[in-house]
């Protein structure tokens, strides 16, 4: 039960924001919004206010803002398709922003009721190389291998990450000094490690960095994932579609309040990042379509449109249908 419970909030406040931020825009710029509904399927509630309706349907898996002109051509001047290119853009871009500021605020939350580890070191372990490399506690880990690491996440996984038989390079500020460190890792199982633990902090305006930060190396988290697939170097069955997350979601939920915030953080920024891949059906996707328009003065025509973000959410469907029967149920089965 509290596995589905945990689900449904996590769902219901990742798509309410993201609906949020395109209904508000929305009515900002004097779209004229004729619904606006959380969940999808038969209706459970409705209410009128105005000229929009809003309505809460019985299955948390989407949401959506009916626009006036949005599928079909209005003479409304009010209509999604008489105001500007780039108030269109406005409207749908709105809604990842929102994703982006969730996951923010999540990460917020978090570090200031508990804490949060930062890039400082705060332990070097005897006889390890980064005892052997001379590092101190205190030392600030700026960057591992050329990438930045604002945070001890991103400190951890740059150095997990490194090939075997090769040295890691790490980027260290000691008091006003620069110093370039070269380490050779230990491996245990193939994951590499130098033996250091971090500092941690709690503070309200360090908080709102690490926030921030944490969206930051979330999202690229994501962007390398996509890269590493398009590479061949990872299977889409590691990925986890709506089976796996929702039981990511419950073990979280055991754990605790704060590890379901953080959950609910690494989800929000997910869906942002997958939200903005350049394909029809996705925002990423209207976003093409608007700045075509803005290039050429010219709107994709209704049918091309369609027909194009038909084909990409069946592409869509079929991805996660793969997913779920040969990643998630093949991890719960053992198959």
């Amino acid at each position: 039960m509290a596995t589905l419970i945990g689900s449904i909030l996590v769902f219901l406040i990742v798509i309410m924001l993201h609906e949020l931020g395109h209904f508000t825009i929305a009515k900002l710029v004097g779209i004229k919004v004729d619904e606006f509904s959380i969940g999808m399927g038969p209706e459970i509630f409705q209410t009128q206010k105005g000229e929009t309706k809003y309505s809460l349907r019985i299955l948390p898996i989407g949401g959506y803002v009916a626009m006036d002109g949005e599928d079909e051509y209005s003479e409304n001047p009010r209509s999604f398709n008489n105001v500007s290119v780039l108030k269109k853009m406005a409207v749908v871009v709105a809604g990842v922003i929102m994703n982006f500021l969730l996951a923010i605020i999540a990460f917020f939350f978090i570090a200031s009721f508990i804490g949060y580890n930062t890039n400082a070191l705060g332990q070097i372990v005897e006889n390890s190389p980064a005892q052997y490399a001379e590092l101190k506690v205190g030392d600030e880990i700026l960057s591992v291998n050329n990438q930045p690491t604002k945070i001890w996440e991103a400190v951890a996984t740059n150095i997990s990450m490194a090939k075997e038989n090769e040295n890691i390079t790490l980027e260290v500020k000691r008091g006003n000094e620069i110093l370039k460190k070269e380490i050779k890792p230990d491996y245990k199982d193939g994951v590499a490690s130098i033996g250091i633990g971090p500092k941690s902090e709690k503070s309200f305006l360090s908080s709102i960095k690490y926030g921030f930060n944490k969206t930051v190396f979330t999202i690229g988290s994501v962007f390398t994932t996509l890269k590493l697939l398009f590479q061949g170097n990872v299977s889409v069955d590691m990925f986890a579609g709506p089976v796996g997350v929702i039981q990511i979601i419950g073990q979280q939920t055991a754990r605790g309040p704060i590890y379901l915030l953080n959950i609910l953080g690494i989800i929000s920024a997910n869906l942002a990042v997958m939200n903005l891949l350049p394909i029809p059906a996705l925002d990423g996707g209207k976003l093409v379509f608007l700045l075509i328009e803005s290039i050429t003065g010219k709107k994709v025509s209704d049918e091309i449109e369609g027909r194009l973000s038909f084909i990409g959410f069946g592409l869509l469907m079929t991805l996660m249908l793969y997913i779920t029967v040969f990643g998630d149920l093949k991890r719960i089965f053992n198959w």
